[in-house]
């Protein structure tokens, strides 16, 4: 899982091909312990655990 990029605390990490998780191309978000996992096709969101859904 290669970092792409760190800014405030937050760290984003790509995973092009993982067919057991999520089936799609995706990035983490990692932050004090939360973590989310939103599609690069269409940014939704695939998986969150805790505040990390609400950015917007």
């Amino acid at each position: 899982m290669p970092t792409i990029s760190m800014f405030y605390g937050i760290i984003i990490s790509l995973y092009f091909y993982d067919d057991e998780r999520h089936k799609l191309p995706h990035i983490h978000a990692k932050y004090q312990g939360q973590d989310a996992s939103f599609s690069i096709i269409d940014s939704s969101v695939l998986q969150a655990k805790s505040l990390l859904l609400k950015y917007g």
